[in-house]
Parts: C-alpha cells; sequence; structure tokens
C-alpha cells in the first residue's frame, strides 16, 4: 500500500500529482483530486454501496443522502471544501475522500469506499494524502464524526499513526486527528508499504508459473538462452513458450499467444524485439499475469520515441495491477530449492543460500553472481533492475525486509532515484537484516557548488556516504568487496566490538594485515600477559605472542588449532584471523582438520581464514569458517561487520517532528529574501539572517553597527576583550583581508579597526558585528543542496583552518539527535570536545542540538541554497555561533522522499 512513482508528466487540476498506489492486496489504483467528469462515477458509488456502508457514512439508509452530497460537491454547495479526493481502479471510481473547513485552521473529513474495496486500505491511503492537502492550505486538525460500530474506519484514524483523540457519546465517536507528517505517521505508511510490496511482488520473487516469449526454434537468441537456463536450472513449476508456429519449443510446450495459456502466470519473461514488447506486455496484462520482466532493450535509455514506449508499457502494466521489471535488464534468479528459476541469459549459478541481490547493471549482476558462484556464497535471489521502470531497490528491500527467506541483500546501484526515501527504507531494513551496496558513478571530479566551506567539501561521493552511515547501510566499494563482506555477514556473527586478534604461520603476513586493520576501523589489541603467555606454549622458534601472534612456519595443527581457541575464548578480542600460508614444512590437512574441530567446539566470535601460497581451503570442509581470498579483504570485511553491529547498537531515534507553523512563517520569509536579492538569490546580510533563522535557534552573537563608534559603543557594553568583523555577506575570507580583528582591549582599539575596514572596503558606514571573545574548541556546521541528495547538513573541525584539518561528516535531513552526535563522534577533533586531557568538556549536547535545528531548517526552508556556520565555538556552558552566511535561492527540492501524501507543504 505505497504511492509509486507516477508516470513523468501525470498533472490533474489545482496541480496535486496523481498519485499511483499500491493497495494491500496488490491492486493498484490512482488517488487524485475530483474533476467535474468524475459526477457519473460519484453517484455511481454511491448509488451501488449497501444500506450498512450508507448507514456507516451517512448515519442513515437514504440512498437520496449520498446523491445530495454529491451535487453538494458539484454545484457550489461544496464552497468549504478545501479537498475532495478520489480512488479509481481501471478508471472506475471506488472511493470518495473530501475535507471541509469548519474553523480556520480544521476541516473536517469523510469517507466512502466502494464495498468490494473495504479492507484494503484505501481509506488510509486517502486520508494520508487529504492529511498533506490539508497542510498545504494551513489546516492543522482533522474532525470526524462516527458511529461508533463503525470499528474499519476507527481503525483507518488509529493506525495512520497521526495524534489521535476521541471523545464518545450516544453511541458516536467525535475524533480529532493532527495534520502533521510526524515520525510516526511516516513509520506507518512505510509499514504499510512493506506488507503490501510483500504481497505484490511475491508472484514475482516466487513464482509457480512462468512464460517466456521471443524464443527462436533456432536456439539462437536472448529468448533461447533465457529457457535454456530455466531448462537446466531445475526449474519446479509450470513452464510454457509462446510461439505463433510451434507445438513446442525444445520440448517445452508453446501457446500461440500468453491470452491463450490455460492456467494463470505468475511470470512473463519479455524477450521479443522492441517493437513487439508493447503488444506483449498487453497480452500479458489481459492474460491476468501478475508480473513480467522485460529483458528487451531500445526503450529510454535511448530517450526519444523509447521513453514514450517505455511509459505506455508502465501505464499497461499498472492498469492491470502487474509488476514491471526493466526493461533493459539481465532477468531474475529465484534460487532458493523449491523454485529453483534462472530466469536470465547468464550461465552462472551460485549455491542457494539468504542473500538476496539487486542490480541496476546487467553486467554489474553477472560479476557478482559469478563472484559468489566462486566464494560459496549462498544467494536465494537476484533481480537486475534495467531501467527501473516500475520495480526499483527501495520496492525490493520492502518485500524482502520481513521474508524469512532472505537473510541479507546487497544492491549495486547507478542512482537513488529518491534518496531520501532510499534512506528511510535502507534504515528499516538494515534495522533487521545486513544491507550492502555499492553505488556506481563517484568518481567524478570534486564538484564546487559555491562559495561557502559546506559547498566547497561537497562531492559527489559524499551523499552516499552520508545516507549510508545514517541509514546503516554497508557501503562497498566494488562487486568482490561486497561478495567479500556479504559472506561473512551470512556466515559469521556480529563482532561484539572492533577489536581483532590475527593469528599467521609467516609473521610478515600478520604485520602487513595489522596495518590493513587501522585503515579498515579496526583495533588490533595488546594481549593480556596471560594470555601471551597461554600463546607461548605452542608457538615454534623465535615466534612472537604479541597480536599479531606469529606461531611460525612449522606449527603444527594442534597448536594453531590451541592458540586459536585460546584467543576465542579470551575475551579480549572480537574476531579472529587466520592467514594460513603452505609450506613444505608442515601437512596442510590435518592444520585445516584441527581448525574446523577448534571452530566447533569454541563458536561464537567470529573466525575467518585466509588460505596462502596454493593452500586448498574448501568450505565445505571448515563449517563455521569463513575462507576469503586475501587478508586485506579479510580485514575490510571485518571492519564493515564491526561498524555495522556499532550502528545496531545505537537506539534508534526519531528526529524532532515539524512544526508546521514555525516550517510555514519561514518558508514565507525565505520567499521574500529571495526577491529582495537578485534574480536568482543570494547571500543575506545580518539583519536578514536573523530574521530567517531566530525561529530554529540560530542567532549570531553579538551587535550589529554601522560606525566606528557605534563600534566602540557596542564593545563597551559587551564587555573587553572584543573581536570585530566586517558583516557584509558578499564579502569572503574576510581574515586574508585583515577584515577581522580579535582581542581588542579598548575603544580606541575598536575605533582603529573599524576605520582600517572602511579603508580595505573603499567606503564609510561598514556593517561590523562587534562580538566578546569566545575560548572553546572551534568547530564548522553548514547546509548545502546537493542535485542529487538534496539538503546535507556538515559538520566538520571549524576555524580558518576548516579546508586544512578536512575532518568533517555529512548528514541527510531530516536529523536525529542520535544521528549528530554519531556524526560528531566520527571527527578526529571528537577528543577535543569531550575534554582532551584534563580538558573541561564542552557542551556537547548543545552542539547536538543545533545540529539537528539545521536538518529542521534545510527540511522546512527550500529557499536555504548554502548556510556557514563557522566557527561555531564549543565551551563548557554553551555554543556560541560566531559567524553565519546564508545564501537563499528559488525553485530548490522540498521534502524529497517523504512518502506523497505525508510531505510538508511547499
Amino acid at each position: 500500500m505505497v504511492a509509486l512513482p507516477a508516470p513523468p508528466g501525470t498533472r490533474v487540476p489545482g496541480g496535486m500529482p496523481a498519485a499511483d498506489v499500491l493497495l494491500a492486496d496488490g491492486t493498484v489504483a490512482v488517488i487524485r483530486e475530483v474533476r467535474p467528469a468524475d459526477r457519473p462515477g460519484l453517484e455511481a458509488l454511491h448509488d451501488e454501496a449497501s444500506a450498512a456502508s450508507l448507514r456507516l457514512r451517512f448515519f442513515a439508509t437514504s440512498r437520496r443522502a449520498g446523491r445530495d452530497y454529491v451535487a453538494h460537491l458539484f454545484e457550489g454547495g461544496g464552497a468549504d471544501t478545501m479537498a475532495s479526493l478520489v480512488a479509481t481502479v481501471h478508471d472506475r471510481v471506488v472511493a470518495l475522500a473530501t475535507a471541509e473547513r469548519v474553523g480556520p485552521d480544521a476541516a473536517e473529513v469523510a469517507f466512502m469506499v466502494a464495498d468490494s474495496l473495504r479492507g484494503r486500505g484505501v481509506g488510509s491511503l486517502l486520508l494520508e494524502h487529504l492529511a498533506a492537502a490539508a497542510r498545504d492550505q494551513g489546516v492543522r486538525r482533522f474532525v470526524a464524526e462516527v458511529l461508533a460500530e463503525n470499528t474499519r474506519m476507527l481503525r483507518v484514524f488509529l493506525d495512520a499513526g497521526f495524534e489521535i483523540s476521541r471523545e464518545t457519546e450516544e453511541g458516536t465517536v467525535h475524533v480529532e486527528m493532527g495534520t502533521t507528517a510526524s515520525a510516526r505517521a511516516v513509520a506507518a505508511a512505510d509499514e504499510r508499504e512493506f506488507l503490501s510490496e510483500a504481497r505484490s511482488l511475491a508472484p514475482l520473487l516466487y513464482p509457480g508459473s512462468v512464460a517466456v516469449t521471443g524464443v527462436r526454434r533456432d536456439g539462437t537468441g536472448v529468448g533461447a538462452a533465457v529457457l535454456d537456463s530455466i531448462g537446466s536450472g531445475g526449474f519446479t513449476g509450470r513452464l510454457c513458450v509462446v510461439h505463433p508456429q510451434a507445438e513446442a519449443v525444445d520440448g517445452v510446450t508453446a501457446y500461440p499467444r500468453l491470452t491463450d495459456v490455460p492456467f494463470h502466470l505468475d511470470l512473463v519473461v519479455v524477450a521479443v524485439p522492441a517493437e513487439r514488447v508493447l503488444d506483449t506486455i498487453r497480452d500479458a496484462a489481459t492474460a491476468g499475469a501478475s508480473s513480467a520482466v522485460v529483458i528487451s532493450s531500445g526503450f529510454e535509455e535511448l530517450g526519444g520515441v523509447g521513453k514514450d514506449i517505455q511509459r505506455e508499457m508502465l501505464r499497461i502494466a499498472r492498469d492491470h495491477s502487474m509488476r514491471l521489471v526493466g526493461p533493459n535488464c539481465l532477468g531474475l534468479m529465484s534460487n532458493h530449492p523449491d523454485v529453483r528459476l534462472n530466469a536470465t541469459f547468464s550461465p552462472f549459478v551460485p549455491p542457494s543460500g539468504g542473500l538476496a541481490i539487486a542490480s541496476q547493471s546487467g553486467g554489474v549482476g553477472i560479476v557478482l553472481i559469478d563472484v559468489a558462484r566462486d566464494l560459496g556464497l549462498g544467494v536465494g535471489c537476484f533481480v537486475s533492475l534495467g531501467n527501473k521502470a516500475d520495480v526499483s531497490g527501495n520496492d525490493l528491500l520492502a518485500a524482502w525486509r520481513d521474508d524469512p527467506r532472505v537473510g541479507a541483500a546487497a544492491l549495486y546501484l547507478e542512482s537513488f532515484g529518491n534518496a531520501a526515501k532510499f534512506a528511510r527504507v535502507a534504515r528499516r531494513f538494515a534495522e533487521r537484516k545486513p544491507l550492502l551496496a555499492v553505488v556506481g558513478g563517484r568518481s567524478a571530479g570534486g564538484r564546487r557548488a559555491g562559495a561557502s566551506h559546506t559547498a566547497a567539501a561537497t562531492t559527489p561521493g559524499v551523499g552516499v556516504d552520508a545516507l549510508f552511515a545514517q541509514a546503516g547501510v554497508i557501503g562497498c566499494r566494488s562487486a568482490e568487496e561486497m561478495a567479500d563482506t556479504a559472506l561473512l555477514l551470512t556466515e559469521q556473527a556480529l563482532p561484539a566490538g572492533p577489536r581483532v586478534a590475527i593469528v599467521s604461520n609467516a609473521g610478515g603476513l600478520g604485520v602487513l594485515a595489522a596495518d590493513e586493520a587501522d585503515s579498515g576501523g579496526l583495533v588490533v589489541p595488546e594481549l593480556s600477559p596471560t594470555l601471551r603467555e597461554q600463546i607461548a606454549r605452542h608457538v615454534t622458534g623465535t615466534a612472537g605472542t604479541s597480536n599479531p601472534v606469529d606461531a611460525g612456519a612449522g606449527a603444527a595443527g594442534s597448536d594453531l588449532a590451541a592458540i586459536t581457541a585460546a584467543l576465542l575464548d579470551s575475551g579480549e578480542v572480537d574476531a579472529v584471523l587466520v592467514i594460513l600460508v603452505r609450506t613444505n614444512v608442515t601437512d596442510p590437512a590435518p592444520v585445516l582438520e584441527a581448525l574446523a574441530r577448534c571452530r566447533v567446539e569454541h563458536p561464537g566470535t567470529p573466525l575467518v581464514l585466509v588460505p596462502m601460497g596454493g593452500l586448498d581451503a574448501r568450505r565445505e570442509d571448515l563449517p563455521g569458517i569463513t575462507v576469503l581470498r586475501s587478508a586485506a579483504a579479510a580485514i575490510r570485511s571485518l571492519g564493515r561487520a564491526s561498524a555495522y553491529a556499532a550502528w545496531l547498537r545505537v537506539p534508534h531515534e526519531d528526529p524532532p517532528a515539524t512544526d508546521e507553523d514555525v516550517a510555514a512563517e519561514a518558508r514565507r520569509i525565505a520567499e521574500e529574501l529571495v526577491s529582495e536579492t537578485a534574480e536568482d538569490g543570494g547571500w543575506l546580510d545580518v539583519e536578514q539572517i536573523t530574521d530567517l533563522l531566530s525561529p530554529y535557534g540560530l542567532v549570531p552573537v553579538g551587535a550589529l553597527v554601522h560606525s566606528p563608534l557605534a563600534a566602540s559603543a557596542a564593545a563597551a557594553h559587551i564587555g573587553f576583550p572584543v573581536a570585530v568583523k566586517v558583516a557584509d555577506q558578499h564579502v569572503v575570507h574576510k581574515t586574508d583581508r585583515g577584515l577581522v580583528r580579535v582581542g581588542l582591549q579598548s575603544g580606541m582599539e575598536v575605533l582603529s579597526s573599524v576605520r582600517a575596514f572602511e579603508e580595505e572596503l573603499g567606503h564609510d558606514e561598514v556593517p561590523v558585528l562587534v562580538q566578546p571573545v569566545v575560548s572553546g574548541v572551534e568547530v564548522a556546521l553548514g547546509v548545502v543542496r546537493d542535485p542529487g541528495f538534496g539538503p546535507m547538513v556538515m559538520v566538520a573541525a571549524g576555524g580558518v583552518a576548516t579546508d586544512l584539518w578536512n575532518d568533517r561528516a555529512f548528514l541527510v535531513p531530516p536529523i536525529s539527535r542520535a544521528d549528530a552526535t554519531r556524526a560528531l563522534r566520527s571527527l578526529r577533533i571528537w577528543p577535543l570536545l569531550e575534554g582532551y586531557r584534563g580538558s573541561h568538556r564542552g557542551d556537547v549536547d548543545a552542539l547536538a542540538g543545533i545540529v539537528v535545528s539545521l536538518g529542521a531548517l534545510a527540511t522546512d526552508v527550500p529557499q536555504v541554497a548554502e548556510l556557514d556556520l563557522n566557527p561555531v565555538v564549543v565551551t563548557p556552558e554553551d555554543c556560541v555561533l560566531v559567524d553565519i552566511k546564508v545564501r537563499v535561492a528559488s525553485g530548490l527540492p522540498v521534502n524529497a522522499g517523504i512518502p506523497r501524501q505525508l510531505r510538508s507543504p511547499r
């Protein structure tokens, strides 16, 4: 029950976009504003309603009440109706929702749903869309009168996640509901989406019947290759081919058209030439197929007519509630033992297992499958997304989250579509199961979006890293790295911490692995004397007992197993890495057998083996031990697993709810400021900044003056020492030009400094900010808008050396306090904030609060194009905003990723 992306260009009167939505049973409906042409459909909706439905809606069984209400909407009686929405299925009106004003900030809502669609979530979706429309028009409360026996309608209000109050009197329940898109409301919508996606995609992911189109009888072409893959893979369901002349192809029964197939089709594989795809999709839809995978290419990727054909393909599929993968894709695998479907033209089939894979690139998908097969990584599902006309990575994550056959997911993406939506869906998935991802297209040269430190620091990979860090996504750099990490995560428990012990029979390799561990976020701890003494009994010659442990080239299997067992049981490390090199000194077979016994006797702590020098270590002989190809791969995989475990240990915290009134006022001020500046916006002065940011608690310290004498007087009032700086936002790098003076001890020093500013800038009445001198840790915070990710908030080491420090992290709003604190802790300057070498701890809570406020501002006010707070001086008592720069502009995106029906007002 999720708002699916509407086909490009779909709009309705009034500017509200039509929303394709997925109902709980997999039916695709459209929610849009009422149109004049809807009157007959609305009359039919009320005429066909049962007497019970009419009574629940109008408190009477009179059919005239329904007709009268429709007339009320269309004949001018509905002047107070601030929103009226319909839901349609196959162009038939199946539901109506209205909101009529009953006060300046309140509206009464009412719903009518066709009897045949009750219980499928239509009311919930309509309510969410109504709430969005209401916020757009300043309505903060919904009211409704509901018969106490109308439990379904009451449940719609209760389950929506909005703030609700109820009062019952004489069999009628008076309901009041806030319209704010709170975190709870968004979560409720997401949960409904996850359930709907799972039901909708089940025939695609676990098909019991498949038809393949585009198969040549001579065995050539993609269709024949797919049919061969299905046959050799041992598909357990019903299989047929569509061919206009043949009765059978390669031993598989053929039918002239999809509509001639005598059984229901869960999946149609489309491999016909591009010019025949639309007809094939129409046939599949008419036949009632549940899903289709379009392997054929020549559509949106080529633009022009191909793009139009893809749009029509999607329209047909949605009109018939048929899910669509592709086009221009490799196909899919459902590799579970009870399905065994390889509907791709790749011959590689990995072992069956719990990893689900989605790839936007068919080529990368082939590599992933091949690497998984070589590693012995168990894959249960593979979907090649192609052009993502319908089914996306978000949809699959929603379907896979509660699927007991999926233990982890891996994605290869080249675009996010809706980055904030991905962040939210990914977080909900990662809270239950590991989610790995590789993103292509990160290597473009760093761009410069503006003059601020924040904009200059934003490069193409920054948004990806920020999104992954917040959402708990395990980011990888290649298909091979993702496969290695997935193998570790599916075979081992999560590490309890970052401490790793390294054991080898070649000391140099252990040292190199320890060096790699530091860059991988792991710690190679010094072992306790007791543990070292225990290990010493099992090392040979001059080998070492420190960490990394050098067992010696001649170490016997029993000794290596004893060392490994001691480390696994010590409680001093969170994972053990064994690097074993084949030598002529020791027979490797007994060594591997001893390690296998050790694993069985000492389960729990992750154990990874790296065989080298031609050592043949087969996974099937080493149950419970993950075998990887290199020490570097093992360290990187353990580092990612440790980071994911650390993310899971931090309790989830929702961002604060949006104050709709504050947000609306801030947007109004910002729009005025945009019109007052240059055509495309511009930098604001201190007074403008104060007006815009003060509702968010973001105000620079000090007094703004416009003359040397006024500056001297302000300094005397503030108290010496003071700092003075030019407050013209068009002047950047003020320190380099001598336009900032710090530590002034008298009025005369202030006078001479301001006069020097006037000389440097060549005019009088220079705006000057006079501020107290504050000591503490300098931090830089900021906001910038990325074309792909929308607004991002930066936290960094601050002051004049911000760029030299290169110590920064980014966050994707909305931001919780937990997110803000995590980002601050990731900075190298964190020890200074926490109290380094006896210094006082800074007010980190206040600093995190400022970061949260910046996230709210960035989400609420799309006109804020860039913002820099540098420095923010963190003292033990407070955080002082010393310098603020803000640039405003028009036409920027807002609230990307929030479900369309829950978005804050624009």
